[in-house]
């Protein structure tokens, strides 16, 4: 067990791509999970229209009465956006399709890409002793994730190991640039994972190996592998920890979040 002092502000990390399909919930989901299995306290703000963090984590949405949309638009109170999840030590802050109308609201508002970043900041997230805030960003480039990055430390990137899979990264590469220079001094990279790996595949040995070449240590050791029981878990409102602890995905996202864990520790 990892041990942390709950004293500190979280590390807050946006997990973004702009291509859909490439991992972005799944490795919310499941990062957060092996984080709490190391001991730490883990809010997941779905950031995501979609919702599709709430949903695998089990929260109904009949009863997402205040969800991230209510935190960065309206005068909402954190306790009242937060909620538990079947999982001690893993907290939500959910999403529903009121989400999709953000972005238009957001832009006559002069502190628009700043909302996310204050709300998490209200006082009374220290009520709760989070080690980590991880933001399901949404499969765009939109003023949403610009808010996630603006929130955060760091960007994750889930890449999926196919063709053309580094060309869409630039883009993201240039927003995290145009951020830090203009409103988040401190914004990093905290690394690319590749995802839906096929060791078997020549197409993703190549994909890992243009990544390491191009990217070096920014890219994680661990691969998270094209895993059946990975694509399973969300039917069951589980993360892939819970549903299969010894599959091949459950053991690649443990190994992930020791290497984000490593990384907090420097």
């Amino acid at each position: 067990m990892s041990d942390f002092s709950s004293s500190s502000s979280p590390k807050i990390i946006a997990i973004a791509n702009q291509k859909g399909g490439v991992g972005k919930t799944t490795t919310s989901i499941n990062l957060a999970a092996a984080l709490v299995k190391n001991g730490c306290r883990v809010l997941v703000v779905d950031l995501d229209p979609q919702g599709n963090a709430s949903t695998g984590l089990g929260i109904d949405p009949e009863k997402r009465n205040y969800t991230t949309y209510d935190l960065v638009l309206g005068d909402v109170d954190l306790h009242d956006v937060i909620q538990t999840t079947d999982f001690e030590g893993l907290w939500i802050s959910p999403a529903t399709v009121d989400l999709s109308s953000a972005d238009i609201e957001m832009v006559s508002n002069e502190k628009r890409s700043y909302l996310l970043h204050d709300a998490l900041r209200q006082p009374a997230i220290d009520d709760f002793h989070f080690d980590f805030i991880l933001i399901d960003c949404p499969p765009s480039l939109s003023l949403l994730t610009v808010n996630a990055m603006v929130a955060a430390d760091s960007v994750l990137v889930p890449l999926q190991s196919e063709f053309f899979a580094l060309e869409g990264l630039s883009q993201l590469m240039l927003t995290v640039r145009e951020v830090r220079q203009t409103a988040n001094s401190k914004l990093r990279i905290e690394g690319v994972v590749l995802t839906m790996y096929d060791q078997r595949n020549n197409l993703s040995r190549q994909v890992e190996q243009d990544a390491r070449d191009n990217l070096g240590e920014l890219v994680f050791q661990t691969v998270i592998p094209r895993n059946v029981r990975i694509s399973e878990a969300p039917s069951f409102a589980l993360p892939v920890l819970d549903y299969d602890p010894t599959s091949k995905g459950s053991q690649a996202y443990q190994a992930l979040a020791l290497e984000v864990l490593a990384k907090k520790g420097r």
